[in-house]
C-alpha cells in the first residue's frame, strides 16, 4: 500500500470514450504511462483503469506534491496526450482533485 506523503496531489480523472475509440485511446495511454514512470520520479502513481462501462476509463494519479504534478504537466509526452485525446473522448474529462488525509 502506499501512503500519500504529507502535502501530497492527487487526481482521479475520469474519460467517457466514443464508441470503438477504446483501442486508439489505449494505445495512446500506453505510450504515454510509459514514459510518466520513466521520467517522472515525483509521480508516486500513475494507474489507469477500465471502469463497468466499456467506453470508460478512470486515471488515478499520485504525486509527491503540487510541484511535482506542474513538473508531469510541462513534460512534452503529456502535452502531447492532452492534445491528443480529444479525438476519443465523447465529453470533457471529470477531474477530481483529492486530498490526501
Amino acid at each position: 500500500m502506499i501512503t500519500p506523503p504529507r502535502g501530497g496531489y492527487a487526481l482521479l480523472v475520469r474519460f467517457a470514450l466514443r464508441d470503438a475509440a477504446g483501442p486508439a485511446f489505449d494505445a495512446l495511454v500506453a505510450r504515454t504511462v510509459g514514459l510518466v514512470r520513466a521520467h517522472e520520479p515525483g509521480t508516486l502513481v500513475y494507474a489507469v483503469h477500465t471502469a463497468a462501462a466499456p467506453a470508460e476509463r478512470i486515471f488515478y494519479e499520485l504525486y509527491r506534491d503540487r510541484e511535482a504534478f506542474v513538473f508531469h504537466e510541462r513534460q512534452t509526452y503529456v502535452r502531447e496526450f492532452l492534445a491528443a485525446r480529444g479525438a476519443f473522448l465523447r465529453e470533457p474529462p471529470e477531474v477530481t482533485v483529492l486530498t490526501p488525509v
